[in-house]
């Protein structure tokens, strides 16, 4: 007997066990992860939010937009997936940083509001993301957010910085308030 033929139960005799059947066409039945439980849904999902608007409470109360298309990716991130290298505090800050550094670097030398000046400081991004081990795709978008609307550096850096310190501070507190939830983050550096 061939040790592939002992893995594999003979179909005759398996059809009568109360055994669930592989579906005939695996590849469609893909390969996503559980749904999690409803508690640790709304435990993520509610984090997510209260973070979101404290970035926009803030944001009115300096009269300065702080809540960015790419910061909301990165909240459902180190809300909804904590393990990933990608939610990680290194990732989150310094990925954004890069993408900021890159999308101000390619504005200076392409045009501002271009499209492919935009796909163009994306792309840097990732490539110095990838370089610094700190992968984080919202900060391409962030890259992309800089080339299109071109905001002034002074004041969008640093709260870019301080946006993404609290969204790394505010998953650790919920980390910390749920007993069954997640430890985040997985690493700090």
């Amino acid at each position: 007997m061939s040790t592939d033929a002992a893995l594999r139960p003979d179909t005759a005799s398996d059809q009568t066990s109360a055994a669930p059947r592989e579906p005939r066409l695996p590849w469609i039945a893909g390969r996503a992860p559980a749904r999690p439980a409803p508690g640790a849904a709304f435990h993520s999902v509610s984090a997510a939010t209260a973070a979101l608007l404290g970035l926009v409470a803030i944001g009115a109360l300096i009269h300065e937009p702080v809540l960015i298309p790419p910061l909301a990716a990165s909240a459902a991130l180190v809300h909804c997936a904590p393990a990933l290298p990608l939610a990680q505090p290194r990732s989150v800050i310094v990925g954004h940083l890069l993408g900021a550094a890159a999308g101000y670097a390619v504005a200076a030398v392409a045009a501002h509001g271009s499209a492919w000046a935009a796909a163009l400081a994306a792309g840097v991004t990732l490539a110095l993301a990838t370089l610094a081990r700190t992968p984080h795709s919202p900060a391409c978008a962030t890259a992309v957010v800089i080339v299109l609307q071109a905001p002034a550096p002074g004041r969008f850096v640093p709260l870019l910085f301080g946006s993404t310190v609290l969204l790394v501070l505010t998953a650790f507190a919920a980390s910390r308030i749920r007993r069954a939830a997640p430890r985040y983050p997985a690493y700090w550096w």
